[in-house]
């Protein structure tokens, strides 16, 4: 929405370097080109540049793309996202831009929100965008990227990290939990919810969740714990204890547990945790209920306790996360990103 009350969907700018990815270049548009408002309009404008004038851009794969946008594109953009490429050159070699990715960059207005998909992130790292700041990238590719940009805080072991006007994530699909994250912080559980659901794909991870199981996965003839969940969500309002989940799946806590977090990626009391935060999130955007009634209803107990996780994991208290996202209609109001080019 523009400040006269006109609609203008939130333009994402998918920035294509050579060498890029396929399946990283299409996660945006994946993604971002699904949500739409009440009204069927959709409430993102996904377009594609180069660094150089509109034409064929060079994948790892055995075909080309063509790029129909050059980088003056870049101006005009509300969000920035960089996927992942392997060109070898200057910027993941010595970790400078080129002068035509530096020009190119240079178009991008201040306020502008940045995101990377895996190696993408050597764009915005190199741009000085990262500096004295927190960042994730493929977790094999964390120690070098660490070596040529030491002013990062690298974690190479969570799938995302969002520090507001700069997000970035981990490689393949962590760039779909990223893009969904995304949608999520603009306009909502629900809408994100609905893109997840036509993506086919989990509809929420937590970025804090890890980017690779240490351990071996379980052997698919043994038993999963995959009741267990399926029970819990039928009751997040009721007190849940470890060994009630345990015994749904006739495994002593101990087995459980190592099972769960092999399968899962966390524990079982993160993994309750994160549910009945969106299950708090979803009443709070789609309901009417007191600030008790939704604790109670996601198993939070109290307001306080409630009150507590949701700033704990989304920075926010119930009744501003209410404000913001009562209904998609608000959050489609919320047009353009945050964040600057530094």
């Amino acid at each position: 929405m523009t400040t006269t009350g006109e609609f203008r969907p939130h333009r994402v700018a998918v920035l294509a370097l050579d060498g890029l990815l396929p399946f990283e270049l299409g996660i945006p548009h994946r993604i971002f080109g699904r949500p739409r408002d009440a009204r069927g309009r959709h409430l993102y404008e996904v377009l594609t540049c180069s660094v150089r004038p509109p034409g064929l851009v060079e994948t790892d794969a055995d075909f080309a793309v063509c790029i129909p946008h050059g980088p003056e594109l870049l101006a005009t953009a509300d969000t920035v996202i960089v996927p992942a490429s392997y060109e070898r050159g200057p910027l993941y070699d010595e970790g400078r831009l080129t002068d035509e990715l530096a020009d190119a960059l240079a178009r991008i207005r201040p306020g502008t929100r940045l995101a990377s998909i895996c190696t993408g992130v050597y764009v915005l790292a190199a741009a000085g965008c990262l500096d004295g700041r927190p960042a994730t990238t493929h977790w094999a590719d964390a120690e070098r990227f660490q070596r040529l940009f030491p002013k990062v805080r690298v974690d190479p072991d969570v799938l995302f990290i969002d520090d507001g006007d700069v997000l970035t994530s981990a490689g393949v699909a962590a760039g779909i939990d990223l893009c969904l994250h995304m949608v999520r912080r603009d306009f909502g559980t629900a809408v994100a919810n609905d893109v997840a659901r036509r993506t086919v794909v989990p509809p929420h991870r937590d970025g804090g969740q890890a980017q690779y199981i240490h351990r071996p996965v379980p052997d698919p003839q043994l038993a999963t714990t995959t009741a267990a969940r399926a029970w819990a969500l039928g009751r997040l309002h009721e007190p849940i204890q470890l060994r009630d989940l345990a015994e749904q799946e006739a495994m002593s806590v101990r087995t459980f547990t190592r099972r769960f977090r092999e399968e899962v990626g966390v524990s079982p009391g993160q993994w309750l945790t994160q549910q009945r935060v969106e299950r708090a999130r979803h009443l709070l955007e789609s309901t009417d209920l007191s600030m008790d009634q939704v604790a109670r209803e996601s198993g939070f107990g109290t307001a306080q306790s409630m009150r507590q996780h949701l700033q704990a994991a989304l920075g926010v208290t119930p009744t501003a996360y209410r404000r913001t996202f009562r209904t998609a209609g608000g959050g489609a109001e919320r047009n353009g990103g945050v964040g600057t080019l530094r």
